[in-house]
């Protein structure tokens, strides 16, 4: 399925994409999921302007992965922090709170990743997602940019 992902038609893309993100909803095949690959190919899929279509799929998957310890590290060592950034920029409202969604997840409990988001720009599109964002939008944007202000004290 992740070699779909990566490889396949633009129809078996969505299909593998579906199909995973079931296969994840349940805990114990996150860290299968996380040893196939499938983070790298996730990230490839938010940086790679030609699959901009599956950027929507691609981040529904990695909230749900986000609260893995396997898929936290493979995330991180992904370097996806700056594209997760970028995507708080954009006017794509599911996309900014899955966005935060996975921030939040990965910096929950980690001083050093959040000073690092402060840094890569995170605020300003934090506090905009904090009031014009849905509700899940506007409680993720608030408890990150709250631990974000007791990081920088």
């Amino acid at each position: 399925l992740v070699d779909l992902l990566e490889n396949g038609t633009p129809r078996g893309k969505k299909d593998a994409a579906t199909a995973l993100f079931n296969l994840c909803i349940y805990h114990g095949n996150k860290g299968r999921a996380v040893r196939a690959g499938i983070v790298t190919a996730l990230v490839k899929m938010l940086s790679d302007s030609t699959r901009h279509r599956m950027v929507d799929e691609a981040l529904t998957i990695l909230s749900v992965l986000a609260n893995n310890q396997d898929a936290k590290s493979a995330i991180v060592k992904a370097n996806t922090l700056p594209a997760l950034i970028g995507i708080l920029q954009t006017d794509q409202t599911r996309n900014r709170e899955n966005a935060a969604a996975i921030l939040l997840s990965l910096c929950k409990r980690d001083t050093e990743k959040l000073i690092t988001i402060g840094r890569l720009g995170a605020v300003v599109p934090l506090m905009d997602l904090s009031k014009n964002g849905t509700e899940r939008g506007k409680r993720k944007a608030i408890s990150l940019l709250e631990l974000l202000r007791k990081a920088c004290q």
